[in-house]
């Protein structure tokens, strides 16, 4: 079998799909279900219908594009990503995983290859939490990890609810009907930029995941006392920035606590109320994101966040509240996918290293219901999730090489 891969066209791809945005290039922008989301999904729609694939939509717009195996009875080996992306972020992030897919079953299409077991590329709905407050909203429907009267109450920024939303964009049916049956893929592997500097220090062109962090996201309300700038001393004071700063700075603390590398914290938002120059903070809302492929160094560092919690509202005369968005599992990899992949990479006289992720993908939730990997190339300096975020044609194309041997493995 001489599995090519078309880089051109699927560095052309990428450029298209890059122009869906809302801002403009080299910022990307493009919001689950916006406008400009759904005719991306159009087409890429074509392409998977131009591949001869058979393409079907859920109700929350998981989309599948499956070629056919020789023996369709069996669970279908599955690869994908996601589409949507953050405000103001980049063109690779999930986008390789998606075209990559699509180009790994055209190559294996262009090869001969026929596959016993049908092959899926699968793009998640909603993988970053940009409009309903929580990632991996698609994956963790079909994993059946997420209670689909819970998903249905989520609103986004304007108040519309999902079923709102949803029902807008077309996609119709109970959130229910989502998740997976049972035994539905034998196995899944997803292609990603490693969002992380490691393989271009190391000049390494493949990472093969073998943990996924766990993450736990949270929101902190903290109360204080407003007032005048210049009418209250500060001895009376109750501001709640100052506490929400220290809360921040022990978050900080906690993760660096740990001696693990793995161990990351970050407080990403920060909303102070009123907002003027000359009126002292009242009100708080601070967002916590706490990850570790450890689970009990995760929740340590939880526990210690809640601890400066409680310290700093009592010192400072604030009332502060936490109130948790998802608080999941870390995802172990297939050993058996993991020595797959590894195959591959010899197979093409590619180095890899074996590597944890500690960003957070839709595989953290298909783990929960089948075999699954991940391949990660390197992108430019670790930059992610914003505008400068590249990587290079060959290291994709290398990736899409790697996953598509490996696809052909599985399927036989």
């Amino acid at each position: 079998m001489n599995t090519t891969i078309d880089t051109a066209r699927l560095t052309q791809e990428l450029e298209t799909l890059s122009t869906f945005s809302d801002v403009p290039a080299p910022a990307v922008t493009r919001i689950v279900f916006s406008e400009l989301d759904l005719r991306a999904r159009a087409w890429l729609k074509q392409l998977y219908s131009d591949a001869g694939l058979e393409v079907r939509e859920d109700a929350i717009g998981n989309t599948f594009a499956r070629w056919r195996g020789s023996d369709a009875k069996l669970p279908a080996v599955g690869t994908g990503s996601h589409t949507d992306a953050i405000p103001h972020s980049g063109r690779y992030d999930g986008t390789v995983g998606v075209l990559g897919g699509l180009e790994a079953i055209r190559a294996l299409q262009r090869s001969g290859f026929t596959p016993r077991r049908s092959i899926e590329l699968l793009m998640f709905t909603s993988e970053e939490p940009t409009r309903f407050g929580i990632g991996c909203l698609g994956s963790r429907l079909l994993s059946g990890s997420l209670d689909p009267a819970t998903a249905a109450a989520f609103h986004d920024p304007e108040g519309k609810s999902l079923d709102e939303v949803r029902a807008a964009a077309g996609f119709q049916g109970s959130l229910e009907s989502v998740a997976l049956k049972p035994g539905y893929y034998s196995a899944f592997v997803e292609l990603h930029i490693e969002q992380g500097p490691l393989l271009e220090r190391r000049q390494v062109p493949i990472g093969i995941v073998t943990a996924i962090a766990a993450p736990a996201s949270l929101n902190i309300i903290i109360e204080g006392q407003g007032g005048h700038a210049g009418g209250v001393t500060m001895p009376d004071r109750h501001d709640a920035f100052l506490a929400a700063a220290e809360i921040a700075l022990a978050l900080e603390a906690a993760a660096r606590s740990t001696g693990a590398i793995d161990s990351v914290a970050t407080t990403g938002e920060c909303e102070v109320f009123p907002g003027g120059v000359n009126s002292i903070p009242s009100r708080v809302r601070l967002s916590a994101d706490i990850r570790d492929i450890d689970l009990q160094r995760r929740d340590g560092m939880l526990a210690s966040l809640e601890r400066a919690c409680r310290e700093v509202s009592a010192r400072r005369g604030v009332v502060t509240k936490i109130r948790t968005i998802n608080r999941d599992a870390p995802a172990t990899c297939d050993p058996t996918i993991v020595e797959t992949v590894a195959a591959a990479c010899e197979k093409h006289g590619l180095a890899f290293d074996k590597m944890v992720s500690r960003a957070y993908h839709d595989s953290s939730f298909i783990s929960q219901i089948c075999p699954t990997c991940m391949v990660f190339i390197p992108c430019r300096a670790g930059v992610s999730h914003r505008p400068e975020e590249y990587s290079d044609p060959e290291a994709i194309s290398r990736g899409t090489l790697v996953l598509a041997e490996a696809l052909a493995q599985l399927a036989r």
